[in-house]
């Protein structure tokens, strides 16, 4: 049985395990925390978990209340150093605040600060997963943010909506609800007289992603629309389905699950886990520009050959994950390359027979061996 519509989010035979996104404008107001609101998405959860569903919470919000206490201007975010000090003071109280509130219903709260490393090393991804399993287990919600407060350029994911979808595919939920200040995706800026809900879509296309806009209305959060079509991405090749619904009104779970207001993403397939850590990747280390015949061998299952490379870009190392792309930009496949940036540059255009006198030793078989490659 699978996700088919929104009504089935709150079904606990068909989504058993789901992950709750809630924005920064949600939780936090002009005026401090938005308690009351907060109070009843909590009974909520407390309720689906009495239902039999298990759920884990991705919050936001550490930033911007950090900056209220400290008085930060543009909401803590006007500097690295002005967000990571924020993230600091205010990740202490937005966790306090879901441990109150949950313990009102009797349901202990856990805390888990990732940043984008701790998902995208395949060890610690492992850890991850063992981690949110055995708390789940135990009867508690993980309660989950990025660790701001030492996640620099490089290691972080910079939005909460694309670590919800990570998050999913780790814990190997069945569904991410993601509550924004929007009712879903709409097919132009929903400003525009005319604009239209999508209750659902099937495979997050090029037209799909042309309809985003990319900032969040509030002003307040780091993720807009761009961000949600990209964790819906990363949630349909792990065969998780994924919603965008609002989060401005009462009882936003209900409002979504029972009246159906909202976007519902499809999952298009299931892959095997390696498989799907490979494909939700956010950061790779380089890429491999491949022509038309082995573009066309990848989609049948081939591994990559040094061949069918024509370009090598970025510096890696033999077990980096890297992007192959086509010659016209479009990325093919996600995997893990079996030489350096420098060694794939000497084989690339050059028949396996060639590869020993080019190396000087026997080559593996494959630049990308299909096993440690997702198609995409």
């Amino acid at each position: 049985m699978k996700i088919t519509r929104l009504s089935d989010l709150a079904d606990a035979a068909l989504c058993r395990r789901l992950v709750v996104k809630v924005g920064s404008s949600l939780l936090v107001g002009k005026d401090g925390v938005r308690r009351a609101w907060l109070e009843g998405l909590v009974a909520e959860i407390a309720a689906a978990r009495a239902g039999g569903q298990e759920v884990i919470v991705v919050s936001s919000g550490a930033i911007a209340l950090g900056a209220a206490k400290l008085g930060l201007d543009k909401g803590g975010r006007g500097s690295l150093a002005d967000a990571q000090a924020a993230a600091a003071v205010g990740q202490i109280a937005l966790s306090g605040l879901w441990a109150e509130l949950l313990s009102a219903h009797g349901v202990t709260a856990a805390q888990l600060l990732l940043t984008l490393e701790d998902l995208e090393d395949r060890r610690r991804y492992l850890n991850a997963t063992a981690t949110l399993t055995r708390l789940l287990d135990a009867g508690a919600v993980p309660v989950i943010n990025e660790n701001d407060s030492v996640a620099t350029q490089e290691i972080r994911f910079g939005d909460n909506d694309r670590l919800a979808a990570r998050v999913a595919q780790a814990a190997q939920a069945n569904a991410v609800l993601l509550l924004s200040d929007v009712d879903g995706l709409f097919d132009r800026n929903p400003a525009e007289p005319g604009a239209m809900l999508l209750p659902e879509v099937r495979g997050v296309t090029a037209e799909v992603h042309a309809m985003a806009t990319g900032g969040s209305s509030s002003g307040m959060g780091s993720g807009g629309m761009t961000s949600k079509l990209q964790a819906a991405e990363i949630a349909e090749r792990a065969g998780i389905a994924l919603a965008i619904a609002s989060g401005l009104y009462d009882a936003p779970i209900a409002r979504a699950s029972a009246e159906g207001i909202g976007t519902l993403f499809l999952p298009r397939r299931k892959d095997a886990g390696r498989k799907a850590w490979l494909g939700g990747r956010l950061r790779l280390k380089g890429a491999l520009v491949i022509d038309a015949g082995a573009a066309r061998a990848l989609a049948k299952g081939s591994s990559l050959l040094a061949a069918g490379v024509i370009r090598v870009e970025g510096e890696f190392q033999r077990g980096d994950a890297v992007a192959i792309r086509s010659e016209a930009g479009e990325t093919l496949a996600h995997g893990l390359a079996e030489y350096d940036a420098l060694e794939c540059a000497r084989l690339m255009g050059h028949n396996s027979a060639e590869h020993a006198a080019l190396l000087g030793y026997a080559p593996r078989s494959a630049v990308v061996h299909r096993d440690q490659m997702v198609v995409l």
